[in-house]
């Protein structure tokens, strides 16, 4: 059996339509919970959600998946991906679930799931459930069945993790710091947090209503960001997404960082101070070059993975690294958790800032992007990358680049999108490139 429900990222669709429908969302929980049925201790398994209107339905499902087949279940309620999966390790659960379709509209929503170890299940595990999926479920017997509960204090044992992250002998007084929460999972835990360390915090996106998640606000939407940052004088904004696990920063005059600048300064701080692991950086093929350039120059590696932060860990987890993430804001420091966490890469940046006690704008760029261009080509049927014509021309567009830049076609995981990203020193080169290609996918 293939991976009919598993993407890049977990489970996620459009609610109500399969696979995001409580049926689905139930048999997950059976399927889920019997993979994870191991020897005779009770089994646990802990639920978070981030703030969309679905949530409770999915949430309610997935409770009587698990507890139909003998798990209790811990309910954190609204949660960032990665306080699940570090409350996952922390009582001892066999499994972790979070709730969430991370930056996409409300009308979406998703489920992925992390083993006992708190990181995302390898391709294995998830094939593994897939197969169950097509069975019927060994329901526990009545006296088994498990029992559900909901804990209060998750929210301040996320917050005193986070807190943890930053070194002893810093603090954030001083900073004005705007964090736009995207009206998603870190509403209450990131205010809470920079205050705490003490930080004047300004937060956006803190009133969510179960369809404004991600509406206008966030990570991927960062304009009224840009704008309270310049008109408050802030020092800096910090923009995560709807499940909290990335993160795009805003410096004092509006401009927006992406991933790949955080990498960067993470990454030679860390290495001027000797703690950097593996001697590289893990980003995925979707990187700018500028990010590889840049590191090269500190003597820094920059190892490439498929598209994913699953993946990027996975690599990391191979090659001893400690740091890793993507362009769009994932950022993993896998001395402090197992997936990325918007909240914890902020902390490193604003500890860089102290530190050194030099401007954001000064701070965040590290270099200068290689022009870039990605364009996505929809599909009805077929397989467009196999079409001898998409072959040529991709071909062609190598041969043509001649080590001067790159080249990254995929199909994407979730949706029939092929996706086309070339960079190079010639921006005009590099329109080009991307949208010869694009005619032939559209044509095959």
């Amino acid at each position: 059996m293939g991976r009919k429900f598993f993407g890049t990222d977990g489970i996620r669709g459009r609610v109500n339509d399969a696979p995001m429908t409580a049926e689905i969302a139930m048999r997950v929980g059976q399927a889920a919970g019997a993979h994870f049925l191991r020897g005779d201790h009770r089994h646990r398994v802990v639920i978070g959600k981030d703030t969309r209107l679905s949530g409770y339905m999915m949430e309610s499902a997935m409770v009587a998946g698990f507890t139909s087949v003998g798990m209790d279940v811990v309910l954190l309620g609204p949660m960032p991906t990665p306080a699940v999966a570090m409350l996952t390790r922390s009582m001892r659960a066999d499994l972790g679930v979070m709730i969430s379709a991370s930056h996409n509209p409300y009308v979406d929503n998703g489920i992925k799931l992390f083993g006992p170890d708190g990181y995302k299940l390898s391709d294995e595990a998830e094939r593994s459930i897939e197969r169950r999926l097509g069975k019927e479920p060994k329901l526990a017997k009545a006296e088994m069945v498990g029992r559900a509960k909901r804990i209060d204090d998750a929210r301040g044992r996320y917050v005193h993790f986070v807190k943890s992250t930053l070194p002893e002998q810093l603090r954030l007084d001083g900073l004005k710091i705007v964090v736009d929460c995207a009206n998603g999972a870190a509403y209450h835990v990131a205010p809470d947090a920079l205050w705490e360390l003490g930080a004047d915090v300004i937060p956006l996106g803190v009133a969510p209503n179960g369809t404004n998640i991600n509406h206008q606000c966030g990570s991927t939407y960062p304009q009224i960001l840009q704008e309270i940052v310049v008109a408050s004088g802030a020092d800096i904004g910090l923009a995560l997404d709807g499940d909290a696990d990335r993160l795009i920063v805003v410096d004092e005059t509006g401009k927006v960082i992406d991933g790949d600048q955080l990498m960067a300064l993470i990454g030679i701080d860390q290495a001027r101070r000797g703690l950097l692991k593996g001697g590289a950086v893990v980003a995925t093929v979707m990187s700018n070059l500028g990010l590889e350039r840049r590191l090269a120059e500190e003597k820094i590696g920059l190892v490439r993975t498929k598209v994913g932060d699953r993946y990027v860990l996975e690599e990391m987890r191979s090659r001893g690294c400690n740091l890793g993430g993507e362009q769009s804001g994932h950022i993993i420091l896998s001395d402090h958790a197992t997936t990325g966490d918007g909240l914890v890469a902020g902390l490193q940046i604003l500890a860089c800032m102290v530190d050194s006690g030099r401007k954001a704008s000064e701070l965040l760029n590290q270099f200068d992007p290689v022009p870039q261009l990605l364009k996505n080509v929809r599909y009805e049927k077929g397989e467009p990358l196999e079409a001898e014509a998409v072959i040529k021309r991709i071909a062609a567009a190598e041969k043509q680049l001649n080590g001067r830049g790159r080249l990254v076609i995929r199909a994407s995981g979730t949706e029939p999108l092929i996706r086309v990203m070339a960079e190079g020193d010639d921006m005009a080169e590099v329109e080009a490139i991307v949208d010869d290609i694009c005619v032939a996918v559209a044509a095959a």
